[in-house]
């Protein structure tokens, strides 16, 4: 039989960080992960897109997939006021587009062969999978914007090799 004295009661809320904001990315790091590219068109039509690893399953009925953005990012307007958005996972041979998602240059899309998804987001040529999304919902934590997408389309290449993500690096080869 317990003791209800020796029951530990947990605190009301989360305690500081013992741990600096490096030591947390390098840890976070240490998960492996598929990398994507998020792209959508502005309300006047101009590409945008952006390589996270932040993607995430989150129901299958209905079909929901997340994603987080940085506040502070540029694109962070387009993607908050957009209704739809794509997720292309990347293929292992496309480490040089994810490179090239992941800068600020202003040339990314220059030469990105690609498809307009229905609802006119971009679907990338040579993805493994595209995921097109309404974008339901969005919760703001941290510095961060949850966005939950609803699948409406889907699509992806069987036997094909994914580019994976590790310790800050890029990994094309795997044991399967």
């Amino acid at each position: 039989m317990l003791n209800p004295t020796s029951i530990y009661k947990a605190p009301n809320q989360a305690q500081s960080p013992g741990f600096s904001t490096a030591e947390f990315r390098a840890s976070l790091a240490m998960f492996a992960t598929g990398v994507t590219i998020v792209t959508a068109r502005t309300a006047a039509g101009e590409l945008i897109g952006l390589t996270a690893n932040s993607f995430n399953s989150v129901s299958l009925n209905p079909p929901l997939v997340l994603w987080s953005l940085s506040q502070a990012a540029s694109s962070m307007a387009a993607f908050s006021a957009g209704s739809h958005y794509a997720i292309n996972i990347l293929a292992a041979d496309q480490q040089n587009l994810a490179e090239r998602f992941a800068s600020k240059r202003d040339d990314r899309w220059d030469g990105v062969a690609f498809t307009d998804g229905v609802a006119g987001a971009p679907l990338l040529a040579g993805s493994v999978a595209s995921f097109e999304c309404f974008n339901r919902s969005q919760y703001t934590e941290g510095d961060h914007v949850i966005f939950v997408g609803e699948v409406e389309r889907c699509c992806h290449v069987g036997d094909a090799a994914p580019l994976l993500y590790h310790g800050g690096k890029f990994y094309t080869e795997h044991a399967l």
